[in-house]
């Protein structure tokens, strides 16, 4: 009377992906790519050497070593409620008034700082300029803690990356602080690469990737997370913190690199690999995991980043050293398996590097830009159910 086709992959599974090459890449990314709105990294403020109309008035408390902003609070809504966070202007003279509520009035009147007249002029300083930037130094502390799910910690260790201060007065300090954890899973541990301790990072899915998990790559065999630079508050590049891409998120970010030593010690050579480095991170890219808990041991289950960096001659231009200063991750993939459960994997991942003339000793901020596309190639199949055709035919009382 009928068929029923249980086994018909065309009908009940995505089909399968076409191989990535390098010569047909930029095909299938116009093919497949479509507009995508990249969300820009929120704008930082950058101060100046003195402070302009409009300004924020900064303020710094000494007891916390925190840099704030002299604030005035302002009324928000219709009942005029006090709103704390607004910063007052420079050159901005304005008189304000807000109302406040309190619930049980004797307490706050020893507890709320707001009713409390040394907290307007206690603890902290107006700047008079600006803190200059050129001179902030960083230094970061790193903590890694590893864990073995209900056995708790099994161990804990610190890292630091120290910087030259000098005494010198109006000098600053960045710090920053990380705190990393990793899974003790003796299976999936790597192999150790010379004499370092390769840590087990988590799956980004079984097996295909998750969306918002990190990307998996491996360099020299070493697995880690796809990095990309990240911006300080000061809008310079941050040397020890970056991004971690993560799958399906497309993202843009930009920053200013300092080339003021560069420029008096080195090459036009040397120069490039300083910004390449800067671009790629502290180890370069080698293979792009094609499902979220790939093993380093299982070659199949990674496949090779193309990486094309930029000509290094200077067009019309005597004195210049072509550098990167735009780095594009191109990256394709699609969704394989049953299609009431499908799984992602990875097809292909390109670097793209775009260069700039750089005019010697008269640059000394570098602007970097690190863009981040993903590109779904997913090859949809046939229904499982079509509509019914005009020539099929039931038998007699079937439905009942």
């Amino acid at each position: 009377l009928f068929c029923v086709r249980p086994d018909d992959s065309n009908l009940n599974y995505f089909q399968q992906p076409q191989h990535i090459k390098e010569s047909d890449f930029l095909k299938f990314s116009e093919k497949y790519g479509r507009h995508s709105f990249l969300t820009p990294a929120q704008a930082q403020p950058s101060f100046s050497a003195f402070y302009r109309a409009g300004d924020p008035i900064l303020t710094y408390f000494d007891s916390s070593s925190v840099l704030s902003t002299l604030r005035q609070p302002v009324r928000m809504g219709a009942s005029g409620l006090c709103v704390d966070g607004n910063p007052a202007g420079f050159l901005d003279s304005k008189s304000t008034s807000c109302t406040r509520f309190f619930a049980n009035l004797s307490k706050s009147c020893i507890t709320d700082p707001a009713l409390d007249a040394a907290s307007y002029y206690r603890d902290f300083t107006v700047l008079k300029v600006p803190i200059n930037d050129a001179i902030m130094q960083s230094m970061q502390v790193i903590y890694e803690i590893e864990f073995n799910s209900t056995h708790g910690i099994q161990s804990v260790s610190v890292q630091f990356k120290v910087t030259n201060i000098t005494g010198n007065s109006g000098s600053s300090l960045q710090q920053h602080f990380t705190l990393r954890f990793w899974v003790s899973a003796p299976i999936f541990l790597e192999p150790l690469p010379s004499l370092t301790l390769s840590r087990t990072l988590p799956r980004s899915g079984n097996p295909g990737y998750i969306t918002g998990a990190p990307l998996l790559i491996a360099n020299s065999g070493a697995r880690q997370h796809m990095t990309i630079l990240q911006s300080q508050a000061d809008g310079s590049c941050s040397q020890f913190l970056r991004h971690t891409v993560q799958f399906g998120r497309n993202i843009r970010t930009g920053c200013k690199l300092s080339l003021s030593q560069l420029l008096e010690e080195s090459d036009c050579s040397h120069i490039q690999q300083k910004l390449y480095k800067a671009l790629q991170g502290m180890s370069r890219a080698e293979d792009l995991a094609i499902i979220g808990s790939a093993h380093s041991a299982r070659a199949e289950e990674w496949t090779t980043i193309l990486i094309q960096n930029c000509s290094v001659q200077a067009v019309n231009c005597t004195a210049c050293c072509m550098v990167p200063v735009t780095l594009e991750i191109q990256i394709l993939w699609s969704k394989e398996g049953l299609l009431s459960n499908p799984q992602a994997q990875m097809l292909g991942a390109r670097y793209f590097y775009q260069c700039q003339p750089l005019k010697f000793l008269s640059t000394s901020m570098v602007p970097l830009t690190t863009v981040v596309t993903f590109t779904d190639m997913t090859e949809w199949p046939e229904p499982p159910r079509g509509q019914p055709k005009t020539y099929w035919k039931l038998p007699f009382d079937f439905f009942f």
